[in-house]
């Protein structure tokens, strides 16, 4: 019998923290100087046990038992209050949050793996804290102090859930065509009546707490049409009253989305002001809502990544597990059934179980790298040293968005499905956990921006801004860790591989840049998805170059075998990607260039 699935490797976590990344260093910023690598290890060690303990024991049950409606409530699984108690106690609402708000004030590329562990325990559960904190770090970030006393304070204690009110039915991604109104009250100066319609709403009923608060974004009458009459209010399901009460707010469930995977957290529709009383809270200035959003969305979309990447894992050491005690067939080289025969072996011997193994490994902890690479960005923006610093930063953490969101969803997807194919025909059933994480993966190249979003934000935004300046700090960055692992003593061919293939994208960009300069707009963003792909190749080739560094550092050392057998597997991790899928840009350079476009030219009528 095989040991129980770990999810996610401590000692992963260990080597890229503080081998790869040297977190510890951020202890040295003014707004981490509380802190050491003791005060991280203690916090993720219990995340980690929250996560083996309690979360992951329930993963299949909430599954099988996903909310349901009743009489117009939903009804969540009746562990849930219990699961969500645990991480309130953990503190991972507010974690990363400063002291004057009662969070921990830990770094997010810290609060990023401690979200990781618990995704990889289960993934529904983990997704209403992360919602409340995000929603509550809204406020947090844009309303006023009544406000803050009003919702946050309960949101960030625990009483009180939060959640992100976007999509409508009608427009999707598109938020510029959303018909939610807001209709100031007479005599109530920042309080409207809201009334309109959302859909796909995560953890928007839910029965083991007093109230939620939606984060809803909607157009006050009279504002201008698009994206840019768009403003953000909070509305509670129920409102707080005068004398310290609550009592309903007008906000009913309409629906509930019956998903593949996520069956843990409802997806829910939501109704606004169907008696005309739902009261919403202006949160901030108005027309601003879609720019104050996109706070919560950016730290979505890398706990996205995260989740990808925690789902990926938790698959990868179960296939890694099975495929040590699954026995079968015999070795190729000794001749299999046809003679010599010493019975079955381990699936693990055979050459393309290793493969599909060391594919796993490569996207899983290249993922868990950029997700650390990102995050730590996003610290350096927030708290740098010099303004100079901050703004170096900030260009590093946008260009990275989209790939760290994108990239582990549609790679994690792949390799999650690698891991029903190494359990063979009882990857197929449902009672092995691998087509549960498949069916968990998927939602994540879809939700907080589908990936032809994240490659047109990146293509059309990122690496074009400001005459391609994040696209040149970017090369900078890489240019240097291209020269410290020569000196670590990666082989020359990595490092001259990652470097010429650093060229072929900023020579392509430029490309593509030019021909929306001319007005061929279609011409440059056509194969934006290509581009994504070819852009996620080179930073994941990025990670493995200085995952190998560290770990030619470490075979320097004094290392037992153990430690020698670790270090020596991320360098043929590096080697396969670099050989195997950096290989591929040189393809996706000329489909981006040649401007392909034989599915541009299917008549509409013969599809």
């Amino acid at each position: 019998m095989s040991a129980p699935n770990p999810l996610i490797r401590d000692r992963d976590v260990e080597f890229l923290l503080y081998e790869v990344h040297h977190i510890e260093r951020m202890c040295e910023l003014p707004a981490f100087a509380d802190h050491e690598r003791e005060t991280f290890e203690l916090f993720l060690a219990s995340a980690a046990r929250l996560a083996r303990e309690q979360l992951y024991p329930l993963f299949r049950e909430m599954d099988e038992q996903p909310p349901e409606l009743i009489d117009g409530r939903v009804h969540e699984h009746p562990k849930m209050g219990e699961l969500y108690a645990s991480m309130v106690e953990l503190g991972i609402l507010t974690a990363g949050r400063p002291e004057s708000v009662g969070g921990a004030q830990l770094p997010q590329s810290i609060t990023t793996i401690a979200y990781m562990y618990l995704m990889a325990g289960n993934a529904g559960a983990s997704g209403y804290p992360l919602l409340t904190a995000g929603s509550g770090h809204l406020i947090e970030s844009f309303a006023s102090d009544e406000l803050k006393a009003m919702f946050m304070r309960r949101m960030y204690d625990g009483e009180w859930s939060g959640t992100m009110s976007l999509t409508e039915p009608q427009a999707g991604s598109g938020l510029g065509d959303l018909t939610t109104s807001a209709t100031p009250i007479e005599g109530r100066e920042g309080v409207y009546k809201i009334r309109g319609s959302k859909i796909f709403i995560s953890a928007g009923d839910h029965q083991f707490l007093d109230n939620i608060v939606h984060l809803t974004l909607a157009r006050v009458v009279g504002d201008p049409a698009g994206t840019r009459g768009i403003s953000l209010f909070a509305v509670p399901r129920m409102r707080p009253t005068a004398d310290g009460g609550l009592e309903f707010n007008d906000v009913h469930t309409s629906q509930l989305v019956h998903k593949i995977g996520w069956k843990g957290l409802p997806s829910l529709g939501l109704s606004y002001g169907e008696n005309d009383d739902c009261h919403g809270w202006l949160v901030g200035e108005p027309c601003k809502g879609l720019r104050y959003m996109f706070q919560m969305m950016n730290e979505a979309r890398l706990l996205v990544g995260a989740n990808g990447t925690a789902t990926a894992s938790a698959a990868y050491h179960e296939s890694l597990a099975y495929a040590r005690v699954r026995t079968q067939g015999r070795r190729l080289d000794q001749g299999g059934a046809r003679g010599g025969d010493t019975g079955p072996i381990p699936i693990i011997e055979h050459p393309d179980v290793r493969r599909m193994l060391l594919r796993q490994k490569a996207i899983v902890e290249g993922s868990m790298s950029l997700l650390i690479t990102t995050a730590r960005y996003a610290d350096l923006a927030a708290h740098g040293s010099d303004p100079a610093e901050r703004a170096r930063a900030q260009l590093l953490y946008d260009i990275l968005t989209p790939v760290t969101k994108s990239f582990p969803a549609e790679r994690g997807f792949e390799s999650t499905s690698l891991a029903l194919q190494i359990h063979g025909g009882y990857g197929y059933s449902s009672e092995y956990l691998p087509e549960l994480w498949l069916r968990e993966q998927r939602l994540n190249s879809i939700h907080e921006g589908t990936t032809g979003i994240q490659s047109l934000d990146l293509l059309g935004r990122k690496v074009v801004a400001e005459g391609g300046k994040a696209l040149m700090t970017l090369d900078e960055e890489l240019r240097v860790d291209i020269e410290d692992a020569r000196r670590c003593g990666v082989d020359e061919e990595l490092c001259d591989t990652v470097k010429i293939e650093l060229g072929r994208v900023a020579g392509l960009t430029q490309v593509l840049g030019a021909r929306a300069l001319g007005g061929d707009v279609i011409g440059m963003l056509a194969h934006s998805v290509d581009y994504l792909n070819l852009f996620s190749n080179l930073v994941i080739s990025w990670q493995w170059l200085r995952m190998a560094a560290a770990a030619c550092r470490g075979l320097g050392g004094e290392v037992d075998d153990e430690g020698a057998a670790y270090y020596r597997a991320k360098i043929e991790a590096a080697r396969y990607w670099i050989r195997t899928d950096l290989a591929d840009n040189a393809r996706l350079a000329v489909l981006c260039e040649s401007g392909e476009d034989s599915y541009l030219k299917v008549p509409d009528s013969g599809w």
